[in-house]
């Protein structure tokens, strides 16, 4: 099905497109309309536009391609799926988000995995192909978050990466540390399991936006971990 939003309220689009029997659907001229894609299971989506807020929000097994930027709380609290952003997004992408795969061609706001964590056998993961805002993997419990940093000086990410950082996994391409890690943040070698997970990421980023992934792989990696031996935890009062 392939749909002129031109003028569609948000609520009415989204009842349109849930109650659809087509499951692969094409949006067209998508202005700001929010919530595209919420809880939605089984879908394939291609918006062509801008959406609004909380794209993907709770969705639990559809696969969205934006042709164009995402605004803020794209893939907030998502289970399952995929969204692919050939642009940038706001703040906050990955809000939450306990599985699932977000990819962004170029730059993500502030805030981006705030809260992520790991559910069972899902692990969210968020990759950033150009740099990231402030407060990159804020509170992070669980997920991985690849920023690669392609066509930027220096380091790809804004300041207080990692800050309440308690799980999960950083990694930034490059081998310059950002400034001023909280104490809760450990800087680490990559290894072989830890490469080949970002060679995976980095070849399926390169087959929805091009680019040649070796090229991309040689410039190197660091990685950012919950630094155990001075938890997040000590900052709470305990019986």
């Amino acid at each position: 099905m392939k749909l002129d939003t031109t003028g569609i309220y948000y609520k009415d689009l989204n009842d349109i497109i849930v109650d659809s029997k087509d499951k692969t659907i094409e949006l067209n001229n998508v202005c700001g309309q929010r919530y595209i894609g919420c809880a939605l299971k089984g879908y394939n989506l291609t918006i062509n536009g801008t959406p609004g807020n909380a794209l993907a929000a709770y969705m639990d097994g559809s696969e969205i391609v934006v042709n164009g930027n995402a605004q803020d709380a794209t893939g907030d609290t998502m289970n399952h799926g995929r969204v692919v952003v050939h642009g940038s997004c706001g703040d906050t992408c990955g809000y939450a988000a306990r599985g699932g795969e977000i990819f962004i061609k170029n730059d993500t706001g502030y805030r981006t995995g705030i809260h992520m964590k790991e559910y069972g056998d899902m692990k969210p993961v968020v990759v950033v192909g150009g740099k990231s805002g402030d407060f990159l993997g804020e509170y992070l419990a669980g997920g991985m978050i690849l920023v690669l940093g392609l066509g930027v000086e220096g380091v790809p990410v804004g300041g207080f990466c990692g800050t309440g950082m308690h799980g999960g996994v950083i990694y930034i391409r490059g081998n310059e540390v950002p400034k001023g890690l909280p104490k809760q943040v450990k800087v680490e070698e990559v290894n072989d399991d830890d490469i080949s997970k970002i060679k995976w990421y980095v070849n399926l980023y390169c087959g929805f936006f091009g680019g040649d992934a070796e090229s991309v792989m040689k410039a190197g990696f660091i990685k950012l971990t919950a630094n155990s031996a001075n938890p997040y935890r000590q900052l709470y009062t305990r019986n």
